[in-house]
């Protein structure tokens, strides 16, 4: 019984863990390098053991990070089964189909073979089935996997997997207990808006944990829909535009929701708010189909008869026209545009227009990675480089750390610690992270819960 590390090891993209029991080979994520340009390219590596050999891949969510490689697995000879909860399936493939006209333009440039091919796409996702949250998977010799709800994305799952102990002492001897390992995934930054609290990991023998907050504890959780408000009133006054980049899978969706509710009981002036994003647009439609993944109050709020991502003043914009008009509409305004981290996209375009304006304001609601256009103008640079043009940063620069969709450091160590309380856990390796915050976390684990910790190395393999 081996795991090893292949992404997501002291950074925060490319998650891929392997786990070996017996002769089973099993895959945890398959995610994308996103942020650095040294990042990117580890993404036309070669995988560090044969796909031919890979027996299943579960999936944790649909962010990029966590399974965007799936064609590319499938391009190198995956064969076996794909199990992901039905919302994941469904934002990945509409997700990945989205990237392809930018992988291969990427391609182009670098003069190299596209990443895969909407062929390669088309075929994994026909290895696919989707789970749901309980339901108990049989990988067959004694394994078993269960998705839990991670709270973090629609869909998002923790994964559980229990298998028997191989023989001990005399020869055929079989223990009759059970191993247990959870794989966090990325945990959700509960109270969020839309989704469920993640589950708890009962009864873990080891545990795979991420720690993208593992350094540090968000402020503002409860009061974050408060502060957004603040924000776009202030820049109104100013006569100014709020810019969010913001990413296509549930932050979107969850700035909608709380505009809705601002808007609709007028705590925000009545102001033009831009959704211009493409491939968010069709990934809120796909929220609409899962309505069962919400929490009560926003049960409540569809029940009683409220269209959640709608409001007066909302401007839906499909067409690249649609996106340029934008900036010819005179006055304040609020626009949500991809990606949310300012690697692509049209929130590009707007940067360019109003990164320069002292009356403005970006406003940051998520992660940016270290490397990436959002973290340099996070970090305070004052001129930063977008579509080959250097642009001043006179607007104003904003973190809303509450809406991040990350647990922070105190959640984290609830979640480990209750596996703690148990009595079984053994190990717990700290992934999905910069290497500080990793680092920083697993520290907090060894002194606050007395527990054996360790942060990865890329390719590192234990013995379980």
């Amino acid at each position: 019984m081996r795991l090893s590390f292949h992404g997501g090891a002291r950074q925060v993209t490319g998650s891929n863990y392997l786990l070996q029991i017996g002769d089973l080979k099993l895959l945890v994520d398959c995610g994308l390098f996103q942020g650095s340009r040294y990042a990117e390219t580890l993404n036309y590596e070669p995988f560090s053991y044969d796909p031919k050999e890979i027996d299943f891949v579960l999936i944790t969510h649909s962010h990029a990070d966590h399974s965007g490689r799936l064609p590319k697995l499938y391009k190198d000879g995956f064969r076996g089964r794909i199990f992901a909860t039905k919302p994941t399936l469904d934002l990945s493939a509409i997700a990945l189909d989205d990237n392809l006209d930018l992988i291969k333009e990427e391609a182009r440039k670098d003069g190299h073979q596209p990443l895969f091919s909407s062929g390669d796409l088309h075929q994994v996702f026909l290895l696919a089935q989707g789970v749901e949250y309980g339901e108990e998977l049989d990988l067959g010799n004694g394994v078993k996997a269960v998705f839990h709800e991670a709270g973090h994305i629609l869909g998002s799952a923790i994964i559980e997997i229990n298998w028997k102990d191989l023989p001990t002492g005399q020869a055929g001897e079989k223990t009759n207990q059970t191993r247990t390992i959870y794989f966090s995934g990325d945990l959700g930054n509960y109270p969020v808006p839309l989704l469920k609290h993640y589950d708890m990991p009962n009864g873990a023998d080891y545990i795979v944990t991420e720690s993208t907050y593992g350094d540090r504890i968000h402020e503002g959780n409860t009061n974050r829909k408060e502060v957004l408000r603040q924000v776009i009133e202030e820049t109104v006054k100013r006569g100014g535009t709020v810019i969010i980049p913001t990413f296509a899978i549930e932050r979107t969706q969850e700035l909608i929701y709380e505009l809705n509710e601002l808007i609709e009981h007028e705590h925000l002036p009545r102001v033009p708010v831009f959704l211009d994003s493409p491939l968010a647009i069709k990934l809120t439609k796909v929220y609409k189909n899962y309505e069962q993944y919400f929490n009560k109050n926003v049960l409540h709020d569809i029940r009683s008869g409220d269209d959640i991502f709608s409001f007066p003043g909302l401007k839906i914009t499909y067409s690249s026209q649609e996106s340029r008009a934008i900036n010819e509409v005179r006055g304040p305004k609020v626009i949500l545009a991809g990606s949310g981290m300012s690697l692509g996209g049209r929130i590009l375009y707007h940067e360019q227009k109003y990164l320069p304006d002292p009356n403005s304001i970006i406003l940051f609601v998520g992660y940016q990675v270290e490397g990436s256009p959002g973290r340099q103008i996070l970090d305070g640079k004052k001129e930063v480089k977008i579509l080959g043009q250097k642009v001043a940063v006179n607007c104003s620069v904003k973190l809303i750390e509450g809406y991040s969709a990350h647990a922070d450091q105190a959640m984290l160590l609830d979640w480990v610690g209750k596996a703690k309380e148990d009595g079984n856990l053994k190990k717990v390796f700290v992934t999905h992270g910069e290497y500080h915050s990793s680092s920083v976390f697993c520290q907090k684990l060894k002194n606050k819960i007395n527990v054996d910790a360790v942060v990865p190395e890329m390719g590192e393999e234990f013995a379980l």
